[in-house]
């Protein structure tokens, strides 16, 4: 029998989203998503500024499509298991992170807090934009502002 090619989709579409099962995790399903996408986010680090740049592009395009069929599969506009969003956006955090792997713990944090915290304009993004976009782009907008507070504690320390 030939399986359904959408369900097929639909359900590699959810486990993207989920970053593997990672978003399905009991308690705090988006800081488990940030710690998985650590050691994924280092390895493509070790190949370079211009590699790093163009897989941020592609998991948050590819983070975009996953998210419409995620949405639909949970049945809410911005479900907590979902965490693809997540990683893109500590991946945006980590493009600021001077060398040493004690700034990868403070981006964790730092991105984490504005993820959580949601100051303006995230919490407008989150709200203002449909999903998946709104979904992707406050957590994008969450690891600028960790980005630029680790750009001046870099210079301050």
């Amino acid at each position: 029998m030939i399986e359904n090619p959408f369900l097929w989709r639909d359900r590699l579409a959810v486990q993207v989203a989920t970053l593997f099962g990672a978003g399905c995790l009991p308690k705090a399903p988006g800081t488990w998503g940030t710690v998985v996408t650590l050691p994924f986010a280092w390895l493509v680090a070790q190949a370079g500024m211009l590699w790093y740049g163009v897989v941020l592009f592609l998991l948050t395009l590819l983070g975009c499509w996953a998210t419409t069929f995620a949405c639909r599969h949970f049945q809410r506009q911005d479900p907590s298991q979902v965490v693809v969003d997540e990683a893109a956006g500590v991946m945006v955090a980590l493009l600021f992170v001077p060398e040493g792997w004690a700034w990868w713990l403070v981006a964790f944090v730092l991105f984490r807090f504005f993820d959580i915290v949601k100051p303006w304009p995230v919490n407008w993004l989150d709200r203002a934009l449909p999903s998946p976009w709104g979904v992707m782009a406050d957590d994008v907008a969450a690891g600028l502002y960790a980005g630029l507070c680790m750009t001046v504690l870099s210079r301050i320390i």
